[in-house]
């Protein structure tokens, strides 16, 4: 079969029966993390300009769920919003493997639908939801080469498509068109991560919209491009540098992809975490601070450079920010951790932060391995001539470090808090674990989170 084919089949194959016990539990849990992630992006910067943005499209109202927020919108735009608020703080799950945040576009995409006035099980959203993150994921798997777009966005849409396909039981047909419009509206620039702009998060905010409507024009009954992902201008050819086809007919083939997804323990590039796990273990068990720091060294994949091996400037953004260790090692060193709190105007421009940041640095050793992120040690030499260093061999929110179930809840806590939402903690926590006998999940999360501050 083809790959395009390969895709199509996957979505609208998957039920709920065939999904085994492990996928379904990750499903639930991914699902409540990105919930409050997303809702507290409501107070992510730019989201007022992003809000203001919609609203001049067309208008404010619908029926669509939009995280953190009172007001309701129609499906396109909601996608748009929730899918920015999602990501715009880098606290949203990653696939650390296929270098995808799978979840910020194929939940928006989902949570649009819910609001379509058709009930959807809990169950039948969850399924959904893997079936997504399963051709997100093996399209990222697919490639045997760095980033050359923004994968989040450009394997994105397909998820999101074939979450969408999969929840509106779409035949092969439709979902096949679906697909080939998914392929005329991809896009995603890394030159967005390198300048650390909020045309980041736009771009998957735009994936998730632009999903919704590939599968709407699918459905009015538009036939798409058939070999939208390895035609000789498909997908894969397009976007990667280079490709393995074995490998996302493999990923399709054999479990489910949700089960390898990575929680973000702090609100910044995933690139970063091994370095701000690794400082804190240095300062736990070595004495380090910011007091007797002379250098600090972070030495690890290519990868992890090329993300978040840039320097701290004076004139940075909150975006940039979160994706430059050693500003962000800096803040560890001052205050223990990182949290959504850290990136406000008074922390980006003080000048203790910067001056500590100009001390550390990231440096890419010879892993060959374009998707690694371990690897890695830290080394730090402190003023009274010690020399103290710390291994990485894992990332703490990895399936290899997850969360305990009291983590997830108190980062799913400090999310809602963030935005005046916590008194939803209890009410949210216990719908996610009701889910399988949820018969409408679109009516059940109005009425939790039906009260926000905002």
């Amino acid at each position: 079969m083809d790959a395009t084919g390969a895709i199509a089949s996957h979505a609208v194959g998957l039920n709920w029966e065939a999904i085994d016990g492990p996928a379904r539990l990750a499903a639930a849990t991914f699902l409540h993390d990105s919930l409050c992630v997303g809702i507290a992006g409501a107070q992510a910067p730019h989201a007022e300009d992003i809000w203001t943005a919609v609203s001049r499209w067309s208008g404010q109202g619908g029926a669509c769920l939009v995280l953190g927020r009172v007001e309701r919108l129609a499906p396109a735009d909601a996608a748009f919003v929730n899918a920015f608020q999602i990501h715009a703080q880098e606290f949203d799950c990653v696939h650390e493997a296929a270098v995808v945040h799978p979840l910020a576009t194929i939940l928006a995409a989902l949570l649009s639908d819910l609001g379509s006035g058709v009930p959807r099980t809990g169950p039948a959203l969850l399924t959904a939801l893997v079936a997504g993150v399963d051709v997100a994921v093996a399209l990222g798997l697919a490639a045997t080469t760095p980033l050359r777009f923004f994968r989040p966005a450009t394997a994105g849409i397909f998820g999101s498509v074939a979450a969408l396909a999969n929840l509106r039981g779409c035949d092969l047909e439709t979902t096949r068109n679906a697909i080939g419009y998914a392929l005329a509206f991809a896009s995603g620039t890394m030159q967005a991560h390198v300048e650390g702009k909020p045309a980041l998060p736009v771009q998957i905010a735009q994936a998730a919209r632009s999903a919704l409507q590939a599968i709407e024009l699918a459905e009015a009954g538009l036939p798409g491009p058939m070999a939208a992902i390895d035609g000789p201008f498909g997908y894969l050819p397009l976007f990667e540098t280079g490709f393995d086809l074995t490998r996302l007919f493999d990923s399709l083939g054999v479990g489910h992809r949700i089960t390898e997804v990575s929680w973000k323990p702090f609100p910044t590039g995933r690139a970063a975490h091994g370095a701000i796990v690794a400082t804190q273990e240095l300062m736990r068990s070595q004495g380090l601070c910011a007091a007797n720091l002379e250098t600090l060294v972070y030495e690890a994949p290519p990868l992890i450079h090329r993300l978040v091996g840039r320097p701290a400037t004076e004139s940075m953004s909150p975006a940039y920010a979160r994706l430059c260790f050693p500003w962000l090692g800096a803040v560890v060193l001052m205050r223990g951790t990182v949290g959504l709190e850290d990136f406000r105007e008074e922390s980006l421009t003080d000048h203790a932060l910067h001056n500590l940041a100009q001390r550390i640095r990231v440096v890419a050793n010879a892993n060959a391995d374009p998707a690694a992120f371990v690897p890695a040690f830290a080394e730090a030499r402190l003023t009274d001539g010690r020399v103290c260093k710390v291994d990485v061999v894992a990332q703490f929110g990895s399936p290899h470090w997850p969360l305990s179930p009291a983590e997830h809840l108190e980062k799913a806590r400090t999310c809602l808090a963030f935005v005046g939402m916590e008194a939803c903690h209890v009410g949210l926590s216990e719908l996610i674990a009701d889910l399988p006998q949820t018969c409408d999940v679109g009516a059940a999360l109005n009425a939790v989170l039906r009260h926000p501050t905002r």
